[in-house]
Formats: C-alpha cells, sequence, structure tokens
C-alpha cells in the first residue's frame, strides 16, 4: 500500500504493508538514525518525533502515519534546538553512545517546544519510560535542564 506523510519537512509516499513498523520502514530507507532496539517502545533508540512528540516508531504500525509528520535525527540535527541540546548534553557531561540518542534528545526536545519551566519531576516523568544504556536519570535531567538555560539564553525566554 501507499502512505503520503510528512517526513523530515518533506511530502513523502511510503510503500508498504500497513501493518509493518516504522521503524522497518525508516530503516530500509536509510534514515540510520532510527535504531533497532529492544522493539518494545522503551529503549529510545527508535524515538522520532510524531507530530512533534517523541514517539517509539517501532510500535508505529505505517497504517496510521498517513498524513502526519514524522522527525528524525538526521533532520533534527540542523536546527538551533539541536545545538542548544548538544551544549547542555556537554555541559553535564553526557556523552552519546549513538545507541539510544534519539530517545535522549527528542525527550529534550519535548521539553524546550513547551515553552515552560521544566520541573525535575516533570522531566523524570517524561523520560521515566526510557532506559538509556549510557547516561544515569540524574546526568540526563541535567542535561535537559542546561539544554532548557541555552535554549532561553538564545531566544531570551
Amino acid at each position: 500500500m501507499n502512505f503520503t506523510l510528512t517526513l523530515n519537512g518533506q511530502k513523502t509516499l511510503l510503500q508498504a504493508a500497513p501493518s509493518e513498523s516504522l521503524l522497518a520502514v525508516l530503516r530500509r530507507m536509510n534514515l540510520l538514525s532510527v535504531k533497532v532496539g529492544c522493539e518494545a517502545g522503551v529503549c529510545g533508540s527508535c524515538t522520532i518525533m510524531y507530530n512533534g512528540k517523541p514517539v517509539p516508531s517501532c510500535k508505529i504500525p505505517v497504517g496510521i502515519t498517513m498524513n502526519q509528520e514524522i522527525e528524525t535525527l538526521e533532520h533534527f540535527s540542523k536546527t538551533e534546538a539541536y545545538s542548544d541540546i548538544m551544549k547542555g548534553f556537554q555541559k553535564a557531561g553526557i556523552k552519546l553512545c549513538g545507541y539510544c540518542n534519539s530517545g535522549k534528545i527528542f525527550a529534550a526536545a519535548s521539553v524546550l517546544a513547551a515553552k515552560n519551566k521544566p520541573t525535575r519531576a516533570s522531566i523524570r516523568a517524561l523520560i521515566s519510560h526510557l532506559s538509556p544504556c549510557c547516561t544515569d536519570m540524574d546526568t540526563l535531567i541535567n542535561g535537559i535542564l542546561y539544554a532548557v538555560e541555552a535554549y532561553n539564553k538564545r531566544t531570551g525566554a
């Protein structure tokens, strides 16, 4: 079947079975920031932005993506928000291993997009489903808070 959606800012036609995972289709399209991990939606490795929200692509059947917006790290990494997140992560001492980057980065991106003053508790609730392999939760929370600081400094918020 054919499915039209917006992928990384471009109208895109996907050909796939409706029940096939979005993860499998994106990997076939050579979007390699979307990693195969637990395939249960908890490791963060296959996280994408789906209509502006971070979600595990392994849990999304292609059949529900018609006319939706999907962004991968290949596209997001060219934004100023990504730069703010990298500054925050660096300040916190987060070393990205490459495996679960998208889960951590897109969690931070959703905090920035909310444009409010997040608390440690609200960030912990947002990332509680992740099991990042190379960063403990407190360090990740610090990195996200530093990213908010960098974003606010850049935007004057």
